[in-house]
């Protein structure tokens, strides 16, 4: 074992000594113990990791998480005026008391804590497994510990349409909290759902996602990740998407001191599609990082990557995204772009777009740009009588309009940017 393999080893180990992980029936008792066994093969990731690069693991290797302080609850919460069924989490953990009954037609939720003391259940053919299939060709070691640990989460499996929204909610309370959940949603073929996420979750926070679209099946996914601006959090989201189905997630990222979300969808049946889409707003000590994997298995898919940061004071963007277009999947259409708005010249922007193919009949783009704000168009708007803070503001929501437009529905679109022009609000003053 070379020096760099012991102490990845080594930073996995006194992360497993921190954690104390339930027994569990059969199903997740073997799941969680092939999931370790990923974890221990990989240790846990360093910067000289070529997907962390851009990113320092360091304070989400470490046993024991940083303190985040608590930011006052000043603001509605996001998604407030939708009609939704609430699951809410404090520090990571499942709390009935705010949470809506679970019964909801065409649908059928449990605790994955309750879940889990089963010797069978449906999950099982989903849980660590999308997880273990994308550890190929890029490791994602947070994503197997988190399988191998994680003591709570929702089992969801749909078999119609319900009428609203599941929304999971994170609350942050202790200064000191360390949060692993883990989510699996099974879609059953023709049904589907709408996914909410929102809220500061954790000091720190680790979260897998295990999506499995049946064929014809619809997916919407539509998270804000927030408030609490000291918290650390590495997110992923695994799906695989059956013939004809589509998947469509979007992430609103503003505030946190750390944060990386990683996605990697496989396209399995033919005709399927993925959209995936993210602003992110930082103001000073924040790093965002995005990582993106799609791969292309099936004929005639459709993906798009539409991401979108604003930095100023310091503040750096990360993304890095691949499309990976299997031989079989002829008549491939696949779009990419990464752009970079900076409001200063210390922020910065990394960039790692990626195409992979080996089909011939395939129509797939990438790119990616970077700078600041047009001064023909704030010009424009100035000559007009628009103030100078009014008219940067209407520039930035003009600049990551192409990510909120992936989000289909119009009342969460709204909501969303309402949110960033707050945002932008606060910073101005």
């Amino acid at each position: 074992m070379t020096a760099l393999a012991a102490a990845k080893r080594d930073a996995l180990d006194a992360r497993l000594s921190s954690l104390a992980v339930p027994r569990a029936g059969a199903w997740l008792a073997e799941a969680r113990a092939a999931a370790l066994g990923r974890a221990r093969g990989m240790g846990l990731p360093g910067r000289r990791d070529e997907y962390w690069r851009y990113t320092d693991p360091a304070s989400l290797n470490a046993p024991t998480p940083p303190v985040a302080a608590l930011f006052p609850p000043d603001e509605v919460p996001v998604f407030s005026g939708v009609e939704r069924l609430r699951i809410v989490f404090v520090d990571g953990v499942f709390d009935p008391a705010q949470s809506d009954d679970l019964r909801l037609q065409g649908i059928e939720i449990e605790r994955l804590a309750d879940a889990g003391q089963r010797d069978i259940h449906w999950a099982q053919g989903v849980y660590g497994r999308l997880e273990a299939a994308g550890q190929t060709p890029v490791a994602r070691p947070f994503a197997a510990l988190n399988t191998a640990a994680a003591t709570d989460g929702v089992l969801i499996r749909v078999t119609g349409r319900p009428d609203r929204p599941v929304a999971l909610v994170y609350q942050h309370q202790s200064t000191t909290s360390d949060a692993m959940l883990h989510h699996v949603v099974k879609l059953e073929p023709g049904s589907e759902l709408t996914l909410l996420e929102n809220g500061p979750a954790a000091a720190r926070f680790c979260k897998v996602l295990e999506v499995d679209v049946g064929d014809g099946a619809r997916f919407h996914h539509v998270r804000a990740q927030g408030r609490d601006h000291e918290r650390r959090a590495v997110t992923h989201v695994f799906a695989r998407v059956g013939a004809g189905a589509s998947l469509k997630s979007f992430t609103l990222t503003s505030n946190g001191r750390l944060t990386r979300n990683e996605a990697v969808v496989d396209l399995v049946g033919a005709g399927a599609i993925a959209h995936l889409a993210g602003a992110a707003l930082g103001d000073g000590d924040f790093h965002h990082d995005d990582t993106v994997f799609v791969t292309h298995s099936a004929p005639g898919c459709e993906s798009r990557q539409v991401f979108k940061k604003v930095l100023k004071n310091g503040a750096v963007g990360v993304f890095q995204g691949k499309i990976l277009v299997r031989q079989p999947a002829q008549k491939t259409d696949g779009y990419q772009i990464s752009q970079a708005l900076l409001l200063d010249e210390d922020s910065q922007f990394l960039a790692k777009p990626e195409l992979e193919i080996y089909a011939d009949d395939v129509k797939c783009s990438h790119g990616s740009t970077s700078g600041a704000i047009d001064p023909a168009q704030l010009f424009y708007l100035r000559a007009r009588g628009v103030p100078r803070s009014e008219a940067e503001n209407l520039l930035v929501l003009a600049f990551v309009a192409d990510a909120l437009a992936e989000v289909e529905d119009e009342r969460l679109a709204e909501d969303i940017r309402s949110r960033l022009e707050g945002w932008l609000m606060r910073r101005r003053k």
